[in-house]
């Protein structure tokens, strides 16, 4: 299913505008405030031009060191790139030796261990969207579903938009950055939920505020993110 919020960006295949996300005070997510895709290295020059037409002026990449290879085209000087590797590979090994094989990586299921584990990883994140230049921001990690699902899904539920429009918009990267057959077993992990319920549930069970204050994420961080992102 394509989304109204879709963008046509040169190369990138999960490209989606989270403006128009109704909250539960009967506001929205401002259009072009935050964006989120798979890795834009891919896009040519028409594809940067869209992005800049779109008022992106921050790029907060998510991947580790290996996975960056280097833009197909010059990325545009009006662009800011935040590299902020979430996963936290060397800081912690072993939870990674025994996350990587479980089936529950790759699906909404992995936020809440990750969460435990390096809360600080996903509030820096946050931080570095909340007080970016003036401008949209664009967050991102290769495919643009898991990392980039998490931190979206943070800042959604700190903006304070609904959980089943932030379990939906999730959805559509699901499918977006499809990959099977890994996606079977994690489709099967889930225990026959869809991947927006299995979000839901991790929204109704995991209190992600807390989360991130633990990771060292402030109530000033708070404010300035809505400020940022409801319009």
């Amino acid at each position: 299913m394509v989304s109204k919020r879709s963008l046509e960006w040169s190369s990138c295949r999960n490209a989606r505008d989270l403006g128009g996300l109704p909250t539960t005070a009967g506001s929205a997510i401002r259009p072009g405030a935050l964006v989120r895709s798979d890795t834009p290295e891919r896009l040519d020059e028409t594809g940067w031009r869209a992005l800049l037409d779109h008022g992106v002026r921050t790029v907060v990449d998510l991947r580790n060191d290996d996975e960056r290879t280097g833009d197909a085209a010059p990325r545009p000087t009006a662009v800011d790139t935040i590299v902020l590797a979430h996963d936290g590979l060397e800081e912690d090994p072993t939870f990674w030796e025994a996350m990587w094989p479980d089936p529950r990586f790759g699906s909404p299921l992995y936020f809440p261990p990750h969460l435990d584990r390096f809360p600080h990883r996903s509030a820096r994140v946050l931080q570095a969207i909340a007080h970016a230049r003036p401008g949209g921001v664009l967050v991102h990690c290769q495919g643009g579903r898991d990392r980039t699902g998490l931190i979206c899904a943070l800042a959604l539920t700190v903006a304070g938009v609904e959980p089943n429009a932030i379990a939906e918009d999730y959805a559509l990267s699901f499918e977006g950055a499809a990959r099977q057959p890994t996606d079977a077993k994690i489709l099967a992990a889930l225990g026959g939920a869809t991947p927006a319920r299995a979000l839901l549930d991790v929204i109704a069970t995991t209190d992600l505020t807390a989360a991130l204050a633990r990771g060292g994420f402030t109530e000033d961080d708070a404010a300035a993110l809505r400020a940022r992102l409801v319009g």
